[in-house]
């Protein structure tokens, strides 16, 4: 089989050099990647970067973006946010008939349904269909269409919405998945007993400069020493509860005066004013990078992750890493690096921040122990390797 008259299409919510969520942004790293090696590679999307409302923000249906043909359709019903928390807040308090969850899936958004079109009209076109995100509107009512040549990557975590009846059937639909991580399949095989579909092991490969500015940054925003957290500024992540966190923290050491926290990414809750506090909005990846480089460390307070590429970037720069370890993912990523530490209150956290900051012999150690863990298990040619042969299968 020629390889390069293979097409190859990628279905996820939001695509672009603007969306730097982790689904989103792993979509479209594999996807650059499978140009190399396939030639036709295209993305049906949609024209919203806002995941909270889903406004049509891109004008163009096509456009490409490096070597991948980017299809976008309009959402028609841009989602309102008080229609959905009633819907949402009903499936959460008393659950939802099928009928009821359809309505909760178009109410979440982003609903696009001349994508789903699309993909009936044109799936003899393709070779086969790669979905991102188990969730949203375009894989749940998209994949049927193409159950025999569809690869899952679900970016699943022990969430309330796996209970869904009609996820039943997203999960005994796909030809093949691939998991971001181990906690992950034993997630979903305990859940829907889909053992028999055949899976791999993915994820990411993680690509840091190699050079970082850590000095530079420093003197930039007159930081000494500081926490550091990246991602969407969001209560879904438990971004409040990082702050009450790190203001306790600060009232009880003394000794952790000039300490702040510093936080990249956009903010969708509001950012206490506190001058110990520093929210610097959406940074380019050499700034970020930077910033994780000069950090002491770098917390992920969420309790939902399916991978977590900014704590993979942050061990493989050698950046102590603390985490929720009410997340299976985030917990593994430690155990297994023998690399990183994790909490499960806040006294839990003020005791690794301080052994971090206190122990700087044993956490090189730890660094050390944590990049190791990412070179063997998060190598681009690896996890390539292991997609290709599942679309070869297809």
């Amino acid at each position: 089989m020629n390889k390069m008259n293979n097409k190859i299409c990628f279905v996820v919510q939001r695509y672009g050099l603007e969306v730097n969520g982790g689904a989103e942004l792993q979509c479209r790293m594999m996807a650059e990647r499978m140009c190399a090696r396939y030639g036709q590679v295209h993305v049906l999307t949609t024209k919203a970067i806002d995941y909270t409302t889903w406004k049509d923000a891109y004008d163009a249906d096509q456009e490409w973006i490096n070597g991948v043909l980017v299809h976008r359709f309009s959402v028609k019903k841009p989602r309102k946010r008080h229609v959905f928390h009633l819907i949402n807040r009903k499936f959460l308090s008393t659950g939802l008939t099928e009928k009821e969850e359809y309505e909760w899936v178009e109410k979440q958004g982003p609903f696009v349904p001349e994508l789903i079109r699309y993909i009936e009209q044109e799936q003899d076109h393709f070779d086969v269909f790669i979905f991102f995100t188990y969730l949203y509107y375009q894989t749940v009512i998209g994949i049927h269409t193409v159950k025999e040549k569809s690869i899952l990557v679900p970016e699943a975590h022990d969430e309330p919405f796996l209970k869904m009846k009609i996820m039943e059937r997203v999960f005994h639909a796909p030809r093949f998945f691939f998991f971001n991580t181990e906690e992950e399949r034993k997630l979903i095989h305990a859940k829907f007993h889909n053992e028999d579909i055949c899976s791999e092991l993915g994820g990411v490969g993680v690509n840091v400069p190699e050079y970082t500015d850590a000095d530079g940054f420093r003197k930039k925003y007159g930081l000494d020493r500081f926490l550091i957290y990246v991602g969407r500024i969001d209560e879904g992540k438990n971004c409040h509860i990082l702050f009450r966190y790190f203001q306790a923290y600060k009232k009880r050491n003394q000794n952790a005066n000039g300490l702040k926290l510093v936080l990249m990414g956009k903010p969708v809750i509001p950012v206490p004013k506190d001058k110990d506090i520093l929210s610097l909005g959406f940074v380019d990846d050499q700034e970020k990078f930077d910033g994780i480089a000069a950090a002491d460390l770098l917390v992920l307070p969420s309790a939902f992750e399916s991978l977590s590429i900014v704590v993979l970037e942050a061990m493989s720069l050698a950046t102590p890493v603390v985490v929720n370890g009410a997340c299976a993912v985030l917990k593994g990523h430690c155990k297994k690096s023998n690399g990183a530490l994790y909490y499960r209150n806040y006294f839990e956290f003020e005791g690794a921040v301080n052994y971090i900051l206190d122990h700087p012999g044993i956490v090189k150690d730890m660094c050390r122990n944590a990049k190791r863990y990412v070179e063997d298990n998060y190598n681009w040619d690896r996890i390539e390797e292991k997609l290709c042969s599942l679309i070869e299968r297809i």
